[in-house]
């Protein structure tokens, strides 16, 4: 620091802009669209009288359960119990009331599959639960 005789002290700014700098880089590489989180082998059963979601609410989650019942986010593949901590650490962040799952099951999915991924979200406190499905063939 150096010593200004009229105010006392000066702060040398250059190493915390420089931080900064580093750290909006750092983001900006390691930022990821959402269509790059989807698993595209996952084929989704088609509902054409379903509502059509426009935009996903902030606090959505999109929870994917793919043909095998291998559960998983952002293409991480995990347990029903490691989903109950994330959906748990979700909830207790930001309430139960502004966590949404979207749920992606592949359409020959077994029952049994799909209803474990959401026994572990309801468990953790989250019981708004949407199924991804598509309008028509091809969208």
């Amino acid at each position: 620091m150096a010593r200004n005789k009229e105010y006392g002290i000066n702060m040398d700014m250059t190493p915390m802009i420089d931080c900064v700098f580093q750290l909006m880089i750092f983001f900006i590489v390691t930022f990821k669209l959402d269509n790059d989180q989807i698993n595209e082998k996952i084929e989704l059963a088609k509902s054409p009288n379903g509502p059509k979601i426009e935009e996903k609410v902030p606090g959505t989650m999109i929870v994917e359960v793919d043909d095998r019942g291998l559960l998983s986010i952002g293409r991480v593949p995990m347990n029903e119990e490691t989903l109950f901590g994330i959906v748990k650490q979700a909830v207790g962040r930001i309430g139960n009331n502004n966590v949404q799952i979207l749920l992606r099951a592949d359409r020959r999915a077994k029952h049994v599959y799909v209803k474990r991924a959401m026994d572990a979200c309801t468990r953790a406190g989250v019981w708004r639960i949407q199924f991804a499905a598509l309008k028509k063939k091809g969208g």
